[in-house]
């Protein structure tokens, strides 16, 4: 088929954890998150700047467990939102720039899940976002099924991938 680029002998993953988050402007670097069931992902991309984050965020608000909080910030939306950001601003990253996506948010365990865990991160998540200025572009939320999604920071390519599916956007256009 060819032989492989420069740039894909070059290419890392790094992979992001539950209640972890990573960003970089190093353009040979794909962040990626596993199987977000009710977690959600949170991606951002300033396509001038080439810089771009992602956080997987597991709970919605850290009063659930001060002590978590603040050995792993990242594990809530209330606490792992402001890390993300900083974390891009430190990258050179324009916040008036930046194109974000979301994903997760499902109800994987049951129909009923009685704690509604997926929707309340969804939920806590938008609004921490509209109330600091952000506006969401991509969105693939919700419903029952798991969500793997990688960020390609070179390009703002995003892949998403479902059991049944992968498609793909760009946070760069």
């Amino acid at each position: 088929m060819g032989s492989p680029t420069v740039a894909s002998l070059f290419a890392q993953r790094v992979v992001v954890g539950v209640g972890d988050l990573s960003a970089s402007n190093n353009t040979a670097i794909t962040l990626s998150t596993y199987a977000l069931g009710s977690c959600v992902a949170v991606v951002a991309y300033d396509p001038v700047a080439r810089a771009g984050g992602l956080l997987h965020l597991m709970l919605p608000e850290s009063a659930i467990s001060a002590a978590k909080a603040v050995s792993q910030p990242a594990m809530f939306a209330d606490t792992g939102l402001p890390l993300l950001f900083r974390a891009l601003d430190g990258l050179k990253a324009d916040r008036g720039r930046l194109r974000l996506f979301v994903a997760g948010g499902a109800s994987v365990l049951c129909t009923t899940d009685m704690f509604k865990i997926g929707e309340r991160n969804l939920r806590v998540t938008y609004a921490w976002l509209a109330a600091h200025g952000y506006t969401v572009r991509h969105t693939a939320v919700g419903g029952t099924i798991n969500r793997t999604v990688h960020l390609e920071v070179g390009t703002g390519a995003v892949t998403l991938k479902t059991p049944s599916a992968n498609e793909g956007l760009s946070l760069a256009a």
